[in-house]
Order: structure tokens, then sequence, then C-alpha cells
């Protein structure tokens, strides 16, 4: 089991995974919506919403059986992950 500190970490070894969290703690997105609001590109957004929700952090809000109009949001642990990110001044 990964520690509240090691998953901190992980979130913020990658800035595409900051701002990707970031951005959704606003509302669920799609990965579109994410990549135009946050700059990054289309390739980063998805290996970071892939990487997040591994770790639990954000969710697929819709069928995992769609491929287009995919909606993320944020979970209550990656709430609370974002939570001690911001408290901490880290990001």
């Amino acid at each position: 089991m990964t520690s509240h500190w090691d998953e901190v970490s992980f979130v913020l070894a990658s800035t595409y995974r900051v701002a990707v969290l970031e951005r959704l703690m606003t509302g669920p997105a799609t990965p579109s919506q994410l990549a135009s609001d946050t700059d990054v590109s289309m390739s980063h957004i998805s290996r970071a919403l892939s990487e997040l929700r591994d770790e639990d952090l954000v969710e697929l809000l819709v069928s995992d059986d769609r491929k287009k109009g995919r909606v993320y949001g944020i979970t209550d642990h990656g709430n609370e992950i974002w939570d001690t990110i911001e408290a901490e001044n880290l990001a």
C-alpha cells in the first residue's frame, strides 16, 4: 500500500499529472477540453489520465466502452491528494 506522500510525490513527478488534476478540480472534462485548458498535447493528457486513473485519483464518468466524449472527473481520493499539494504549496 502506498502512502499519502508517495501519491503526492507521484503527482508532482509529472507536470502533466499536476496540470490534469488541477484542471479537474474545477469540474469534469473530456481529454480534448483538458488539452486546450492546460495547453498540453493530447498524447500527454492521455498518458496522464491513464496514470492518474491507475492510482485511483481520477475516474472515467461514462461507460468504458465509449471511445468519444469520454468525461473524466477527480475522485475523492484525488481531491485529498490535491488538497495536500495545495496546502503544502507544492505545485
